[in-house]
Order: C-alpha cells, then structure tokens, then sequence
C-alpha cells in the first residue's frame, strides 16, 4: 500500500446497527467503508469495483457468508483478504470458516480496538502493508523509500504520483482495480476535482514509461466500464 492511501472494506451485515456501527469505527480509522445487507447486492458489488478486503457476516437472509466467501473464491477467483464475523464462537465453525478461504474471523459482538488492530494485521500479512523497502517484479525493482523504480537496473524517470500508482499496480498485480479505487488509492477519497479521465490518462503515460510489454512480461489491460488489471504474460 502506497503511503496515506486509503483501503477500502466492502462490509456484508444484515444487521443495520451492526453495520452503520462497523462503517463508523472503520471510518474512523481512515478506511472506505461500503455496507451491503445481502449476498446478492454485495457479489453485484465486487464483480463491479475492486476492495482491499472484506468483512462478512456470517448468517445472512439470502445465503450465508461461508458460501458468499465460497463463491469470491472458487467461482470468481477473488482472493481479496476476508473475515469472517460471527456470534458462532465453537471451534468447528472457526475451522469451517478458515477451511472456507478467511483470512480470520472475529465472534461478535465485535470490539472496535480488535477489529481495526485484526484488519491491520491482515494487510501486513497480505504484503498490502510493505515489511521492507524494496519490492521485486522483475526486471523492475521498486524502493519504497526512495519512491524510486528501475528497469533491468535503470532508473525511470516518475512523478511521485506515477510512483505511487505504479506501486498500487503491482502490489495488486492479477487484480482488477475500479477507476473509483484507483482515484480513492492515489488521489485521496476527498478529492472530488479528479475525474476518471485522469485515471486513464495516468494509466497510459505509465504503460509507456515502464513499458509494459511482452517484452519486459508485463501487461496492463484496460476492463470495459470498469477499470484496469497489470498481470505478468506467461514467457
């Protein structure tokens, strides 16, 4: 993760107190928080915009959270981090719920200081949250310290901007990224002046300057109405 950017958590709660509840700690934490009160209105959700992780219920109307987390994984190759929230606290239902693909799970009622301190944790794991400076993608190296990007070891002339989207791109490489998670990532969630031309205008200056290409075995795609995916080509 870039820096100050903003992550985005798609919630899945029937329960609206529970929900508006989640939406402002997570706020407050500096999180972009999107609720849905049902499996179907949260899968139309995530098959449209992209997240960096979700929170999902476990005992929901239409379906249940086990088999929504079932489907990101197995249908839809979504491997966002989730957790799974429940008041089902035996110790078959938490192996259930990892088994099924979470990343953690959390028995309610929910702490605030634990869910945002578990959410954390999730990320560092995930390599959202770097642990080091330096990030390999070969041939391109990254220093996150120096904001700074070579090529087969030459330096790549970047605005901090570029940086910052490039490093989005390939800390999420093989994920398709929403124009609007792009915009909340790299621009800030507040800035309501850029518009999604400006995403695609960065997005075509950088495929240039780092010249993703078969060549260098990177190519980034453009995803009709709704945003880009970088992802290695197989040599």
């Amino acid at each position: 993760m870039c820096t100050g950017a903003t992550l985005r958590v798609a919630i899945l709660e029937d329960d609206a107190d529970q929900a508006e509840l989640t939406r402002r700690w997570l706020t407050n934490a500096e999180y972009s928080v999107d609720c849905y009160p049902d499996a179907g209105s949260f899968l139309r959700a995530v098959r449209r915009e992209s997240f960096d992780l979700y929170v999902l219920d476990w005992v929901l109307p239409d379906s249940s959270g086990i088999e929504v987390l079932q489907k990101l994984r197995s249908e839809m190759a979504d491997y966002t981090p989730a957790v799974i929230a429940t008041a089902k606290n035996e110790e078959q239902s938490v192996v259930r719920g990892l088994e099924a693909g979470a990343d953690d799970y959390l028995v309610k009622p929910i702490r605030q200081a634990e869910l945002v301190a578990r959410l954390a944790a999730i990320h560092r794991r995930a390599g959202v949250v770097p642990g080091g400076n330096q990030l390999e993608v070969a041939p391109y190296a990254i220093n996150t310290s120096g904001k700074s990007l070579e090529l087969r070891g030459a330096a790549i002339s970047m605005t901090n901007r570029e940086f910052e989207l490039a490093y989005f791109l390939f800390r999420n490489a093989g994920k398709m990224l929403s124009r609007s998670h792009i915009l909340e990532t790299i621009w800030g969630i507040d800035n309501k002046s850029v518009s999604t031309r400006t995403v695609d205008t960065h997005m075509s200056r950088l495929r240039k300057k780092l010249g993703l290409s078969d060549e260098n075995g990177w190519k980034l795609s453009a995803i009709y109405q709704h945003g880009y995916r970088l992802e290695r080509i197989n040599s």
